[in-house]
């Protein structure tokens, strides 16, 4: 499984159930990198879609703990052992968590990647992510070239987690 957020310099995500940063460039990079694949998310961050509705031309799973929960187009687990038999039946590199907060920080060290979009910015965010930067599971190893939106300066990251590689050897 692989995780895929935008954050702020303070490692920012969301706002009163909404993104910090709707920049075209980013949102690219998260449809191209998600696109027929599975993504993972909470039933807050599944009703923050457009229409409350599932990501086209994806496995939607939704986790959540209200066992009456049903969303047409998504299969829906209501814990996490649920969660890891379901994504079991996929390629692992095709698994990406994308939100909420809690989802992210309760399981990111299930996740060999993370692809984190950081913008240099501060926005009065109510929802933060792990800081990758100050854990030495962790390792940079991609960092794109900045970008520009607007002024809004931001580059695409990529860490490796090396706890789960060294388990996994």
């Amino acid at each position: 499984m692989k995780l895929i957020v935008a954050v702020a310099r303070d490692w920012g995500i969301g706002r009163a159930g909404d993104l910090l940063f709707k920049v075209p460039q980013d949102m690219e990079f998260f449809k191209n990198t998600t696109i027929n694949k599975v993504v993972i998310m909470g039933r807050k961050t599944l009703e923050s879609l457009p229409g409350g509705k599932p990501l086209k031309d994806r496995i939607n799973i939704v986790l959540t703990r209200d066992e009456n929960f049903k969303q047409e187009g998504c299969i829906i687990v209501n814990s996490t052992e649920a969660l890891f038999e379901e994504i079991a039946k996929y390629n692992e590199d095709d698994v990406f968590l994308i939100g909420g907060g809690k989802l992210y920080n309760d399981l990111y060290h299930y996740c060999s990647e993370a692809y984190i979009t950081k913008f240099d910015a501060v926005v009065n965010a109510d929802t933060y992510l792990h800081n990758f930067d100050e854990d030495e599971d962790w390792l940079l190893t991609y960092a794109s070239e900045v970008h520009d939106h607007e002024g809004l300066k931001f580059i695409f990251n990529t860490y490796k987690n090396l706890a789960l590689e060294k388990e996994n050897n």
